[in-house]
């Protein structure tokens, strides 16, 4: 499905606001300290602008606002009726309206969205997923809309709800990969400390860490977060850097050894200078990374952009092939429209599940990879602090113990 900022990436959560300033906040990448501002995080990225106004939310209402409106259209099928044997109420003319009313309805509100889509990839020359599936929808509309008011024929009116609905429903699923290929983003942001201990003189002030600056001297307490890369310059201590590093063992620290923000400290207590902040930490390199790799095109994505576009060429083809064949067979024209707006109906959606499979297991891929590691990470950084915060606990007296059993 086509995935691709997405405004549906959510915000970040209050907590870290700290984390934007420091440019590596959020979803978006670390680039405040750097280069100028990208328009989001997909931002010049064409293979994913088709869905710059898509969200998880949006297509999660209009999956159940169109499966609702199918509900009806089914129902009032005379096909449908035919099939199981029942007679649905109001007879056949009610039979003939109530599936035109909610099947436009479902066309209007479920596929729109995919009608806006293949403007957008036909004014860019690039037809792809959004071109196969409007083609058919309104193939479909326009033909059930001329049956209704008397055209020769048999209205595709559930053909087209169901259809519309499946494909808004394959289309939320998607989002929902996205938008968790997005909150691995979030989840590398919140290695950060929001606040850092900077010693000054003989004094130890509680700034923010995104004021922190290249030379400033950092106090790190016993099972704190690393703000900024820094060098031991007092103290020594075991910090666990397997967030960042993959590395299960804590590594030990002393004087001019090297530590990396977002690792967690251990039980001792160091005295870092700061050599590196916002996105020129290594945490910072890492959100670039795993960015650039959601918004890069990979082979599987060019080819299935190329297999879109000739699947289009190919479902047309299919149809004007089958507008000759009937029509120098010498069928009724009535018959002939039936046939060619069948091919098409059925065409579209089957090529689009093709190349959208190819599409997909790339994307579904790296989505899972980061949200993997991602989790992996936070999970780590968790057992490290409460490890930490553990073994700094100090011990209970039995006299206190006793004391506060009685």
């Amino acid at each position: 499905m086509a995935t691709h900022s997405h405004p549906h990436a959510e915000t970040g959560d209050e907590h870290h606001v700290g984390h934007q300033q420091h440019g590596i906040g959020g979803s978006a990448p670390p680039h405040v300290h750097g280069s100028g501002p990208r328009g989001g995080a997909h931002g010049g990225h064409s293979d994913h602008d088709k869905h710059a106004a898509h969200s998880v939310e949006m297509f999660r209402q209009k999956f159940w606002g169109t499966l609702l409106l199918s509900i009806p259209t089914v129902v009032w099928s005379p096909m449908i009726q035919h099939w199981f044997g029942y007679q649905a109420p109001g007879g056949p003319v009610v039979s003939r309206w109530i599936p035109a009313l909610f099947g436009s309805l479902v066309f209007a509100y479920g596929g729109w969205v995919f009608i806006k889509g293949a403007f957008d990839e036909l004014a860019a020359r690039r037809p792809g997923m959004m071109t196969l599936i409007a083609l058919a929808i309104s193939v479909a509309f326009f033909f059930s809309l001329a049956v209704t008011f008397g055209f020769p024929g048999m209205d595709l009116w559930w053909e087209l709800a169901t259809l519309v609905t499946i494909m808004v429903l394959g289309h939320w699923i998607e989002m929902r990969s996205i938008s968790q290929a997005q909150g691995a983003l979030k989840e590398l942001a919140k290695l950060l400390p929001d606040m850092a201990f900077k010693v000054v003189g003989d004094q130890i002030q509680e700034v923010p860490a995104a004021d922190l600056r290249e030379g400033d001297l950092v106090l790190i307490r016993p099972g704190a977060g690393i703000p900024a890369d820094a060098v031991v310059r007092d103290g020594s201590s075991d910090v666990n850097e397997s967030m960042i590093t993959g590395e299960s063992r804590p590594v030990s620290k002393e004087r001019d050894a090297p530590v990396i923000a977002g690792t967690v400290n251990g039980s001792g207590s160091l005295r870092v200078e700061v050599t590196r902040t916002g996105a020129n930490t290594a945490l910072a390199g890492i959100m670039r990374l795993v960015s650039e790799a959601q918004t890069s095109r990979s082979r599987a994505q060019a080819l299935a952009d190329r297999a879109a576009f000739a699947l289009t060429v190919i479902a047309v083809m299919a149809a004007v092939l089958t507008f000759v064949g009937w029509s120098l067979a010498g069928e009724q024209p009535a018959f002939v429209i039936e046939r060619v707006v069948t091919v098409l109906v059925i065409a579209c959606p089957h090529a689009w599940g093709w190349q959208s499979r190819l599409l997909s297991r790339s994307r579904q891929h790296s989505a899972r990879a980061m949200v993997c590691w991602c989790a992996t990470a936070a999970d780590s950084r968790r057992r490290a602090t409460s490890m930490s915060s553990s073994s700094t606990r100090p011990a209970r007296s039995p006299a206190a113990s006793s004391a506060s059993s009685r």
